[in-house]
């Protein structure tokens, strides 16, 4: 095959892919738009380390890829725990060790916590490392994905909450915003679907 027919080749599987996308991407649009609004999210959170695989979280849900977004939300969950710790002088611990020290001291809301621990209980080990044994489990997995990125926004909602005063943001919870001397926060908007 000699270099225009290769040229050729390659424009015409190109067609055929985008006219195969299209298609998937319209008939599945609807679909998409209501996974969308039953999240929910939280338009604004702080931009911290977690921040970007947040929001990739919902943009899978809200594709249909339930399997990453209850391992990405596993993976978030225990990331906002461990920022949450960090800003409360809580030293590292596992999840459940964390959640105790969280709610001794009363940082997070018992609904917050619930919400944490549930992501937490949805096959986290199996799921988070792919252990075999998965594959013989009845995972509904389209129901544990939004059920857990609905938490997800419950815990993102109650730690970055915020008002808008004159048009400029206030925190409500400072100390999860890395609020500048200027007064100024470094945020992750969310605002495209």
């Amino acid at each position: 095959m000699n270099e225009a027919q290769t040229s050729q080749e390659d424009h015409y599987q190109r067609a055929i892919l985008l006219a195969d996308l299209r298609r998937t991407y319209d008939q599945s649009l609807d679909a998409r738009v209501d996974r969308y609004l039953e999240v929910n999210p939280q338009y604004v959170i702080g931009n911290h380390y977690f921040a970007a695989a947040s929001s990739e979280c919902i943009s899978l849900y809200r594709d249909g890829r339930f399997i990453s977004t209850v391992m990405v939300s596993q993976t978030v969950n225990e990331g906002i725990l461990k920022f949450v710790g960090e800003r409360n002088g809580i030293p590292r611990c596992n999840h459940e060790e964390m959640i105790k020290h969280l709610k001794g001291k009363t940082i997070l809301s018992e609904e917050c916590l619930a919400a944490s621990t549930g992501i937490w209980g949805t096959f986290r080990n199996d799921v988070h490392h792919m252990n075999p044994g998965i594959a013989n489990v009845p995972v509904p997995f389209p129901i544990l994905a939004k059920t857990n990125i609905q938490r997800l926004a419950l815990i993102e909602k109650e730690i970055f909450a915020v008002e808008w005063v004159g048009g400029k943001l206030k925190p409500k919870q400072r100390k999860y915003w890395d609020v500048r001397d200027d007064g100024t926060v470094p945020v992750f908007l969310r605002m495209e679907a």
